[in-house]
């Protein structure tokens, strides 16, 4: 029997990276073994991991199966996203032009800006004393 065709894609997001492996199926996501729901219990962050497939009408077509390290659980689902969009679009070069109006295969180059010298933080000064 054949193995199915599997399409696999890395997303990053500040510190985290997300390796995404995408197949044809019944629209189960796992993540680090867990399902979406147990690994990312917020709603907010299963919306934006499924944002790809929605702006691309996938939802319920795919097997995404991911493994995520690094960062926070933000900084992750961000990942998520940055590789399922990666995916979907060597799954089908159709797929490219609604992710990219959506800005979905940008990688969102944000990161923590590091604490400068003489100074309390990135930005912060150390509080002034004029008297």
């Amino acid at each position: 029997m054949a193995e199915a065709q599997v399409y696999s894609a890395t997303g990053k997001r500040k510190t985290s990276v997300a390796r995404v492996r995408l197949t044809l199926g019944s629209g189960a996501v796992r993540v680090n073994g867990k399902s979406m729901e147990d690994y990312f219990p917020r709603e907010t962050l299963q919306i934006v991991i499924r944002q790809p497939l929605e702006v691309t009408n996938g939802t319920g077509r795919f097997d995404i199966d991911a493994r995520v390290h690094g960062g926070g659980i933000s900084g992750q689902a961000g990942a998520l996203r940055h590789g399922i969009s990666r995916a979907l679009e060597r799954f089908d070069e159709a797929n490219r032009p609604p992710l990219k109006s959506a800005g979905l295969l940008t990688r969102d180059a944000r990161k923590k800006e590091r604490k400068k010298y003489g100074q309390r933080g990135a930005r912060a000064r150390f509080q002034f004393s004029k008297r």
